[in-house]
């Protein structure tokens, strides 16, 4: 995979995964702009989110485009259809394009309870997808294979070594 990831051409040095309603004001914006900062070529999705919607192509090309994907794992991350899409195409990325990925333990998410999906990451079909999904489910295929595609990406991140953010300064 070294092979693959050395010689593949790059358009971004870093994906940010992130849900906006936890982070994207504060230690999101200003980890973006402390990357832009430092001339590393940064993906910050910063567009409005349509709940229900699947995962854009854009989206999608970006993260397969970046050499490394930085997951800022907040207390409300798995309450997000779309952050657990997107996590569960980074680790995908991860697997076939050799790219890096960053696990951030956000303030009060500890790395067990993501590893163990327990307390804000236990994963409940009803409770993880938007009323507009689950009234379209047909378009979204089985749930049951959703959801342990979640929880085996919830895992695997899980068990990256990454940084335990302890405050909110």
């Amino acid at each position: 995979m070294a092979l693959i990831s050395s010689r593949r051409q790059w358009k971004y040095d870093v994906f940010l995964s992130f849900r906006g309603e936890d982070t994207r004001l504060g230690f999101t914006t200003q980890l973006y702009s402390a990357l832009i900062g430092k001339g590393i070529l940064t993906f910050m999705d910063d567009a409005e989110l349509e709940k229900g919607k699947s995962i854009s192509p854009e989206l999608l090309a970006a993260i397969e485009d970046s050499r490394c994907a930085i997951v800022i794992l907040s207390r409300r991350y798995a309450y997000s259809s779309w952050c657990l899409d997107e996590l569960v195409k980074i680790i995908q990325c991860m697997k076939e394009l050799g790219q890096q990925v960053l696990p951030v333990f956000y303030y009060g998410v500890n790395p067990s309870e993501v590893r163990h999906q327990r307390g804000r990451f236990e994963l409940k079909w009803e409770h993880q997808v938007d009323v507009e999904v689950r009234e379209h489910e047909e378009v979204y295929g089985k749930h049951e294979d959703r959801l342990n595609a979640w929880r085996a990406a919830l895992t695997q991140v899980a068990n990256l070594s990454g940084w335990d953010f302890k405050n909110d300064s």
